[in-house]
């Protein structure tokens, strides 16, 4: 039994006293206890693969900024590693895969991931859960499946992903065999996430906004909802598409039970399109930057917009690593202590 379930009950539709708030990129640079632990490690991927350093920064956000939810620290480039392609993170750039996809062979040589691929998230988890003691949920995530495609084409960071992107437009039927391949891999890990105690799910979808419409519901959102359907029986699963503003509405129709916005939706028009879903979000992460009482005004602002009920607060996206903690943590406690 949980001692605090206010996010569960917010995705569930159930009735809160307040809402309840966790942030994106909580366990990171931001807080000085993260980064003594990230100093333990030799590189960021062997800090990812030790269960132990993650457990200990998945908790640290909760004793310390008060958040309302823990997410297990790890990364979405996981699955591309358990499939066949390992990736390396490079200081000040980011995300790097030596060997992409290019060819009909390259995507006949990816394997499916199963759960003892990623035995060390699952750990993770299990040692994340007994360290919280119940004292709030444990969500995990995965990015979704367009996502990863477009680091395993691109083999980076990109402005446009116009390698993916051509992926995708000439070789569409390759694309669709990959993208398979990504969404049962990621459902099998995800359903191990929540055997090792994930009460909640999250699929991030950071590269939606670079596709258009038509191509998003094809090659991105009936992966989502293969993916939905698969997790959506077992807990609450989120799905966040970033900049899919236009997508709002048929993200409804899936069976996940929140959808993540980020800054640029309007609150309002946001319930409109999504009938009854609860939804997550959506501050500017620069909003931190501002004055305290800036951040007081804002914050309950958008509180008022969205409404107690159905609703979990959060950023637009994560956090920034300049950001101070003590800013982060007036954000916090302004949700925890709004009356309206």
């Amino acid at each position: 039994m949980l001692k605090n379930d206010l996010v569960l009950r917010a995705a569930k539709g159930e009735e809160v006293e307040r809402s309840p708030v966790w942030l994106m990129r909580q366990a990171g640079r931001i807080l000085p206890e993260y980064r003594a632990t990230r100093a333990r490690a030799a590189n960021f991927v062997e800090f990812v693969k030790n269960p132990e350093l993650s457990a200990e920064v998945t908790i640290q956000p909760v004793d310390i900024l008060g958040v309302d939810a823990a997410i297990v620290f790890s990364d979405i480039l996981v699955i591309p590693e358990a499939m066949g392609l390992p990736y390396k993170m490079i200081e000040s750039k980011g995300p790097w895969f030596e060997n992409t996809l290019k060819t009909k062979a390259d995507v006949d040589a990816l394997r499916v991931a199963e759960v003892g691929d990623l035995e060390y998230v699952m750990k993770a988890l299990q040692l994340s859960k007994k360290g919280l003691d119940n004292r709030v949920p444990l969500i995990g995530f995965s990015g979704a499946s367009w996502t990863l495609l477009a680091y395993m084409v691109e083999g980076s960071g990109s402005k446009t992903f116009s390698k993916a992107k051509q992926f995708l437009y000439t070789q569409p039927e390759l694309a669709h065999q990959t993208l398979q391949k990504i969404t049962d891999s990621i459902i099998h890990y995800l359903k191990g996430q929540v055997s090792a105690g994930a009460d909640m799910l999250q699929i991030f979808d950071s590269w939606a906004g670079v596709l258009s419409e038509p191509m998003y519901y094809e090659f991105s959102l009936k992966y989502i909802a293969q993916i939905c359907d698969a997790i959506s029986p077992l807990v609450p699963i989120t799905v966040f598409a970033k900049d899919a503003h236009y997508a709002l509405q048929k993200i409804a129709e899936t069976s996940c039970n929140t959808i993540g916005l980020d800054w640029t939706i309007d609150p309002h028009q946001a319930r409109m399109q999504t009938k009854g879903k609860t939804l997550q979000g959506n501050a500017d992460p620069c909003l931190l930057y501002a004055s305290d009482e800036k951040i007081v005004l804002e914050t309950e602002a958008m509180l008022k917009a969205f409404g107690k009920q159905r609703y979990i607060c959060n950023l637009g996206h994560g956090l920034y690593p300049d950001l101070d903690k003590e800013k982060v943590k007036l954000f916090v406690n302004t949700v925890k202590n709004f009356k309206g």
